[in-house]
């Protein structure tokens, strides 16, 4: 009897440690699942987005699952992600971290969608020295901290302006002048002031730069600014609804340019679908598209993960979804390396991690961010985001320069 209730005993402090490890006993031939927790919009202003996230981080826990699940060591766990819906608030993001971390017992974390949740969520990991991967927050802000446990997937900030312009500039006729309108948030400033200094850097002259209220549903006013100036390319630094408002009212207001370029928001079907014939000839800087040319493990090449996304939800992945999968991959990949769950191992292994996947090469700089991986420059072409620079993986030549409104079929 002593010794059945020893044997109790044991069993139930093995099960509270697992717990405590994010590991629980599964329904099923007594399968180990790692839990996972990932704040993410589900609704506000960046839920569409989030949704894409998601679909992302579920295509590569499905693809994970489908194989048996992470081998660590002598285990191999199932994954499962525990998702609450941050409604794209940053405090709230943040404190759902802390919730995942302290009631559910996650093992580990994936990023919010958004730098201003992202950098929120980096405080809560950090404090507890949980490793997190960052899918979708790309400002430098969040990896100028000092922190150990964050782990940022996507090129930094900067480089989507610098991928338009770049371009841009390399079109014929040259442009010259640019103007910049940007959400006054974390991400949109960085991209919006690093269009400014590689314009500046390069030759360009900014004849108008203005910062615009987050969510705004009316940009008329910097658009008829805009067109006073006459620029020749346009850069809009938001996100997808902010987006929409800027065409439709460009078009209401026969604004022109030669270039129209947006860092959130082509990408995604939703554009096309909201705009019809008035998304034709819009560019936009991508972290990832379809038309780039990268293998690595568990997807396989890149057009292979576009296909397996493809089957399973009826169109084809933007970045976002991209970013999803690529940041589960690499929590995978580092926990395979490391042997082991213990957060400390999987930290320092995300931290050495160097590999080339479906969605380009993931490293990891001494401040956590992926500064090894280029970034594209997609533009809609009759109805289809087609990727046009740079030209060792671009689908199409850019269609230059944008046709006035009243030329428009």
């Amino acid at each position: 009897m002593v010794r059945s209730k020893s044997r109790v005993l044991i069993a139930l402090a093995a099960v509270v440690v697992m717990g405590a490890l994010g590991v629980t006993a599964g329904a099923l031939h007594g399968e180990e699942i790692l839990k996972l927790g990932a704040p993410l919009a589900a609704t506000g202003a960046d839920a569409r987005e989030g949704a894409l996230a998601k679909q992302g981080y579920d295509l590569w826990a499905d693809a994970v699952n489908a194989r048996g699940g992470i081998k660590a060591g002598p285990h191999t766990y199932k994954v499962q992600i525990v998702y609450y819906d941050d409604q794209s608030k940053a405090q709230t993001s943040a404190e759902l971290t802390d919730r995942l971390i302290t009631q559910d017992h996650v093992a580990f974390l994936l990023g919010p969608y958004g730098s201003p949740a992202t950098f929120a969520d980096a405080g809560i990991a950090e404090k507890y020295k949980m490793p997190m991967v960052d899918s979708n927050g790309a400002a430098a802000k969040i990896f100028g901290q000092g922190y150990k446990y964050t782990f940022g997937i996507s090129s930094p900030a900067a480089d989507y302006a610098a991928a338009m312009l770049q371009c841009a500039v390399s079109q014929s006729p040259r442009p010259a002048t640019v103007a910049i309108i940007t959400a006054d948030d974390l991400f949109s400033l960085e991209v919006a002031n690093g269009a400014k200094d590689w314009a500046d850097r390069n030759g360009m002259r900014v004849v108008y730069f203005q910062k615009y209220p987050v969510n705004a549903n009316d940009l008329s006013a910097p658009l008829t600014a805009i067109k006073a100036a006459g620029a020749d390319i346009i850069i809009e630094s938001g996100h997808l609804q902010e987006s929409l408002v800027a065409m439709r009212q460009a078009q209401s207001l026969e604004v022109n340019a030669k270039f129209f370029g947006f860092t959130v928001g082509p990408t995604t079907p939703d554009f096309v679908k909201a705009l019809g014939p008035a998304a034709e000839y819009v560019f936009a800087s991508s972290q990832w598209t379809p038309d780039v040319k990268y293998n690595g493990p568990l997807f396989g090449s890149t057009r292979q993960y576009a296909q397996a996304f493809t089957k399973r939800y009826g169109f084809e992945p933007d970045y976002h979804a991209a970013n999803g999968s690529a940041g589960g991959l690499a929590l995978q990949l580092a926990i395979q390396n490391a042997g082991s769950i213990d957060r400390q191992k999987v930290r320092d292994a995300l931290a050495a991690l160097d590999v080339v996947t479906f969605y380009g090469r993931i490293k990891f700089n001494d401040k956590g961010y992926n500064s090894y991986k280029p970034m594209v420059t997609v533009q809609i072409q009759h109805g289809k985001v087609v990727t046009v620079w740079p030209a060792n993986v671009a689908a199409a030549k850019a269609m230059y320069p944008t046709p006035v409104w009243t030329a428009r079929k």
